[in-house]
């Protein structure tokens, strides 16, 4: 399903990024991240804090919005057995298989010789041959293609549920490609252990493993802040969306509105989504998002209770335990539940950077979200903000 309403032209959601402005390292700590703090509905509020400032900008009342899903360590690394070749790979889902009590992995593979009948061997985290076999069966359809694999260990299929423990043991951090591109390039050098600390968030669920990238707005918080904001009244409020590979996918069409919007999917509680309906109807604080995906899922559930032909005062009792969304927010979109947002500074060509603008987009003013994301961008790399995942933030204040 898709929310936007106006034509964007791709070409829009360009902008120049120097070289060294793409952070390949977390801030530590975490909190200690720069951030922009902005106004949709007051264009002279802008303020140059950081991530521990946030309490002075919220209210009691006021609820944060975070989405609790645990990145796996779904890199992968191996051998061709064939060719001998580096094999580099991405582990995206576990598949039901026949036996039934067997399972196959849909996978990225970037490999030269990568076909049907390829046999690859991953690498421990010592970079030493595992016992783990990946046989390539035939191309994956659907929005993040790949491959699908039969997995064996020591020979043998491997069971239902299995790929969390041997993903452990193999898996190296999904860290996105731009930041190893940009450590390559600077010959910088972090041990995993470190990066899979730091790209999880500190309130993770470890019962929600699924995502193949983390929900990076996230990453700046720590316990203390968590802390702070809940001795100011600030509410807590969790979502699920596991995020996949199609976060970071370029719009390649002319116009966004032909852009094949990846399906994500999320989850939310009914306590949470009657807290906030009765929000909505009282005006009783604010709804601020933590993060695209929990915006994402917010206005997923907000738009299906839209369509709802009867509503009720208990709708949210109604709402389905989870939803495949394709809702695409751009310029034009009119939120429903959220009333501002904290993010990162995302990729040009993004559908991430069309969210964004329409949270500043003003009504009859067609283009005026974007001009003013690029605006904001352009301060924020002439005072040298960091960008993408591991980078800086933006406060998206009402």
């Amino acid at each position: 399903m898709s929310g936007a309403e106006s034509h964007v032209r791709t070409s829009e959601l360009e902008y120049d990024l120097p070289e060294g402005v793409i952070a390949t390292r977390a801030a530590e700590p975490r909190d200690a991240a720069r951030m922009m703090v902005v106004s949709r509905s007051d264009p002279a509020l802008l303020q140059h804090r950081h991530v521990r400032d946030l309490p002075e900008f919220l209210r009691a009342g006021d609820m944060m919005v975070f989405n609790r899903t645990s990145v796996l360590p779904a890199r992968l690394i191996g051998a061709n057995l064939s060719t001998g070749g580096k094999v580099e790979g991405l582990f995206l889902h576990e598949l039901a298989s026949n036996p039934p009590c067997t399972t196959r992995w849909q996978v990225l593979i970037k490999a030269r010789r990568a076909r049907p009948g390829s046999t690859l061997t991953l690498l421990d985290q010592s970079d030493q041959p595992s016992d783990i076999v990946l046989t390539l069966v035939e191309r994956a359809s659907g929005d993040e293609g790949g491959w699908i694999a039969d997995v064996a260990v020591g020979g043998r299929p491997v069971a239902a549920g299995e790929h969390l423990r041997l993903l452990a043991a193999i898996g190296r951090t999904p860290l996105p490609p731009y930041i190893l591109a940009a450590r390559r390039e600077s010959a910088e050098s972090v041990p995993d252990p470190s990066d899979r600390a730091r790209y999880q968030t500190v309130y993770a669920d470890a019962g929600a493993a699924g995502s193949v990238a983390a929900p990076t707005a996230g990453l700046h918080f720590t316990p203390e802040l968590l802390a702070r904001l809940d001795a100011k009244g600030v509410q807590q409020g969790r979502v699920l969306l596991h995020v996949g590979t199609g976060t970071f996918k370029p719009v390649e069409t002319e116009s966004l509105l032909d852009h094949p919007m990846h399906s994500e999917w999320c989850s939310m509680g009914d306590d949470l989504a009657a807290q906030i309906m009765q929000k909505r109807a009282t005006g009783a604080g604010r709804i601020i998002a933590v993060g695209t995906t929990s915006i994402r899922t917010l206005e997923s559930y907000a738009s299906w209770v839209d369509r709802l032909p009867e509503p009720t005062d208990r709708v949210y009792e109604r709402l389905p335990a989870h939803i495949d969304t394709r809702l695409l927010i751009s310029p034009g979109y009119r939120l429903r539940w959220v009333d501002g947002l904290m993010t990162n500074f995302h990729l040009p060509r993004s559908t991430l950077l069309a969210l964004v603008a329409a949270l500043f987009e003003r009504e009859g003013d067609p283009g005026s979200g974007i001009a003013r994301v690029r605006t904001l961008y352009t301060e924020a790399i002439r005072c040298g903000y960091r960008f993408y995942s591991y980078g800086d933030a933006m406060l998206i204040l009402p």
